[in-house]
């Protein structure tokens, strides 16, 4: 099982792949806010754990069992994110709350939380009746 570390860096580079169709180091360093050189240990330490092949000059990718995770761990921070726009939590907040919480979350808990994203999803009265009692909690403060 990967560190919350690993995650975080297993999954900026399945988006850079995504997105790119490549992942370098620098690219990682700047999306991560690290300095190359520690992008190039944990690199390192992912390709002895299986979840990428890296060769050194020559790039990265991902093994099958890292773009799954990748894949899952995307998932988990995207759905996290509808769920706090969903409870009404400010846009300017979302991105660091979900980075401070995504890691902390048991799988069973994110399926728990995409049901009830699902639920609030299939039918729009329920997030009015939300953003209700959020607007009549905000006037009574």
């Amino acid at each position: 099982m990967p560190t919350p570390s690993m995650e975080d860096y297993i999954e900026q580079i399945y988006m850079l792949i995504e997105d790119k169709g490549y992942a370098r180091v620098s690219d990682i360093a700047e999306a991560l806010s690290v300095h190359p050189s520690s992008v190039t240990k944990m690199v390192q330490k992912l390709d002895k754990d299986e979840y990428l092949v890296y060769e050194k000059y020559r790039g990265l990718i991902l093994t099958p069992k890292g773009k799954k995770i990748g894949k899952r761990l995307v998932y988990r921070h995207e759905l996290l994110e509808q769920l706090l726009r969903i409870i009404g939590v400010k846009e300017e907040n979302i991105y660091e709350d979900v980075e401070g919480i995504e890691h902390h979350l048991s799988w069973d808990a994110i399926d728990r939380v995409g049901d009830l994203v699902q639920f609030f999803e299939e039918d729009d009265n329920r997030i009015e009746v939300l953003r209700d009692i959020q607007r009549k909690n905000e006037e009574e403060q």
